[in-house]
């Protein structure tokens, strides 16, 4: 029913006001026009297109489907969980997929001809990835940034399907009952969500910037003691 409803509800996205008394524009405006009108399947399609175009973040939508969830119009808090976890693995899948497609040989071929990198290096960071793929996928997954991005080495190491699936759902699961529930209690002040979130991503784009440069500075001099 809600897809055959798809084209006419998506001509609606322009109209459609949001329920809140407080005007939402840009980005929030059409998230929360497209969750009211195609109801529990527009969170899966805004949470499938974030997981594949991470610019478009989670840490605002997710709390918008809270907030549109307390406003009882169309779904209700364990729907926009379910829905929103639906969308973040067909999002993972896809991701996944193009990685398996794109294959290992050529992965390592280009990783390898970045500068600094060395064949070494490759083979560590894989062998790391088939040793801790389930603990990595799950935990990946609740992290900002690295959420979409851990879906690509496990394709490219063609992660077992089922295994990648049940622990993509679960941490999922885990990060959206998180952020949604939050947007739920907060109401109108959903936004606030995002001061939290954005903290966490700092921290973690900090962590792997002092880690790629600890790298650098590290192979730079390997590679002069090995010259000399």
């Amino acid at each position: 029913m809600y897809l055959l409803s798809l084209p006419s509800a998506l001509a609606q996205l322009t109209t459609t006001t949001p329920t809140s008394g407080n005007e939402l524009t840009g980005i929030a405006a059409w998230a929360v026009n497209l969750m009211e009108t195609l109801g529990g399947l527009g969170i899966a399609i805004l949470i499938a297109i974030e997981n594949v175009f991470p610019p478009l973040p989670s840490e605002v939508l997710l709390p918008l489907a809270g907030f549109t969830a307390s406003q009882g119009t169309k779904f209700g808090l364990i729907a926009a969980i379910i829905w929103a976890t639906i969308g973040s693995v067909i999002g993972a899948l896809i991701l996944y997929g193009i990685a398996r497609l794109f294959g290992r040989e050529r992965t390592r071929k280009l990783l390898n001809s970045l500068p600094l990198m060395r064949m070494e290096d490759v083979d560590k960071t894989e062998s790391f990835f088939h040793k801790h793929d389930k603990s990595t996928v799950f935990f990946g997954r609740m992290l900002p940034i690295f959420r979409s991005l851990i879906s690509m080495p496990a394709g490219v190491i063609k992660m077992n399907i089922p295994l990648f699936l049940a622990f993509t759902t679960a941490g999922s699961l885990i990060w959206n009952t998180a952020l949604i529930y939050a947007g739920y209690v907060l109401g109108d002040n959903w936004s606030a969500v995002e001061g939290y979130t954005d903290v966490l991503k700092k921290v973690v784009i900090i962590g792997v910037g002092l880690a790629v440069i600890a790298w650098i500075i590290y192979r730079i001099y390997t590679n002069r003691k090995a010259k000399s």
